[in-house]
């Protein structure tokens, strides 16, 4: 599917494209996903009530364990990590911003999705300190 990725003179240091354009492909809008450790229904069939759902206690796993999550979710829908194309991240506590962009270029290291990060108070689960919601664009 052919996309057209616009990179501004700051922007790639931040591991996002200012603008990302596509034509064709099936649009897959992603609810947002966090840090969990263990598997949920959506990924495994097996129920788990949010309050048993367990995070790791610190950012950069929580952030990996958002990727994988994510991952595993496009793959369901036949598309992988490349295929995203904006992504909203929010993050409980701003000083981790710098380190989400870091762990990002190591998911994203040629072309990097449209992107904001957000700082918020506080998630569903107050453990959380790291969501990311996105939309990706799969084949043709």
């Amino acid at each position: 599917m052919p996309r057209e990725y616009y990179e501004g003179t700051w922007q790639k240091e931040r591991a996002y494209s200012p603008a990302v354009v596509t034509t064709g492909g099936r649009i897959a809008w992603l609810a947002g996903d966090g840090g969990i450790v263990e598997a949920d229904e959506s990924l495994t069939g097996q129920s788990v009530a949010l309050e048993q759902m367990r995070l790791a206690t610190d950012f950069d796993t929580q952030v990996h364990n958002t990727f994988k999550r994510i991952s595993a979710t496009l793959a369901k829908v036949g598309g992988k990590l490349e295929d995203i194309v904006t992504m909203t991240v929010f993050i409980k506590d701003g000083r981790d911003g710098q380190r989400f962009v870091e762990i990002r270029k190591e998911y994203f290291p040629q072309r990097a999705p449209g992107s904001a990060l957000i700082t918020v108070t506080g998630f569903a689960v107050p453990e959380m300190l790291v969501e990311v919601q996105a939309i990706a664009v799969i084949g043709d």
